[in-house]
């Protein structure tokens, strides 16, 4: 993924007004990052999405079961070595942890030969949109309006009424608590990948990572009485008396099943099959880190693991890099 990753890059800094499709993609992601830096307002130096966030490290090891779907060396056993960033949703460094939004468990795994493999999963078994057309609509129809200070509910409504597969995550998360920990809430990886266990034998999945503590979440009564900011000094405390741990689950699709729209869900009667564990056992003690400087792009795959054809995932290492860009360039200037 390095020479796409430089490819936007470049073409980013040219300029170029060719016409073709890589431009095309590349306008579509500008307006993403655009519509992303409005909603949040100037935030110099901060991610465009999942601002609030901080770096944690651990390691991972598959099993048998993963080796059975996938040839990639992360499920050989050996113990591998990851960067995680958990966080916020939302592009202000200073959200309530209290919002009801999802919460994020991005990962980079460190695999022999050069390898890596990066993820970005949230705290809701759905993506917000199913095109990357929807994107930059979807956010700015949330965006204040300048002359009152507030998004205007008329537009939202009207944006929802037309897309309505925008609704499902929103609809999750009022229903869902607030999460208690980043250590104690389902993360998933909303989207379809080709699991590869030998040329022409394969089949798609979609993971989750699942809190071998299990799922704690806040009730309305408790969220009065906290503060906006105790995510990060809780995971601390809690890896500090042990690690964390995460069941890695993959969920097998079948003949029908969407491969290409992250905003439906699989039927719960699918084979889930357990192929490793993610455990976390130090987190930074600021808000920097080894991850600060991470894109987590998950199109950066092993061998053994392919994207499937939807969009959303594709569309995703533009705006990814196109954010980093000018995270650095903003760091540059301070």
């Amino acid at each position: 993924m390095k020479p796409l990753l430089l490819a936007v890059a470049a073409t980013a800094a040219l300029g170029s007004t060719l016409l073709s499709p890589q431009v095309f993609a590349q306008s579509q992601a500008e307006a993403q990052v655009n519509a992303l830096e409005g909603l949040a307002g100037p935030q110099p130096g901060s991610r465009r999405s999942g601002a609030k966030g901080i770096c944690a490290s651990g390691h991972f090891i598959g099993n048998a079961a993963g080796r059975e779907l996938s040839r990639a060396s992360v499920f050989k056993g050996d113990k591998i070595p990851v960067v995680a960033r958990f966080s916020v949703g939302g592009g202000s460094p200073k959200a309530s942890d209290k919002g009801k939004t999802v919460r994020g468990l991005a990962l980079q795994f460190q695999l022999p030969g050069g390898e890596q493999w990066q993820m970005a999963n949230i705290s809701a078994p759905v993506f917000f949109v199913s095109k990357p057309e929807q994107f930059a609509p979807f956010v700015q129809a949330r965006t204040a309006d300048p002359a009152t200070g507030k998004a205007d509910p008329d537009k939202i409504k009207a944006f929802s009424a037309a897309n309505p597969d925008t609704t499902r995550q929103g609809a999750y998360l009022a229903q869902a608590p607030v999460p208690a920990s980043y250590g104690a809430v389902n993360y998933w990886g909303v989207n379809a990948f080709e699991f590869e266990a030998a040329p022409g034998k394969s089949r798609f999945a979609r993971w989750q990572f699942v809190p071998e503590a299990g799922v704690l979440g806040l009730t309305e009564d408790q969220l009065k009485s906290m503060g906006d900011e105790f995510l990060a000094p809780e995971l601390r405390e809690r890896v500090a008396k042990a690690p964390v741990s995460f069941d890695f689950r993959l969920q097998l699709a079948e003949a029908g099943d969407n491969l290409t729209d992250p905003t439906l869900v699989w039927p719960e009667a699918r084979t889930v099959v357990s192929a490793g564990k993610l455990v976390i056992d130090k987190v930074a003690d600021g808000m920097g880190g080894a991850c600060d400087a991470m894109t987590f792009n998950p199109l950066v795959l092993p061998a053994g693991i392919k994207p499937s054809a939807d969009p959303v995932l594709n569309a995703r290492a533009a705006p990814y890099a196109i954010s980093l860009g000018r995270r650095l360039g903003e760091a540059a200037k301070k």
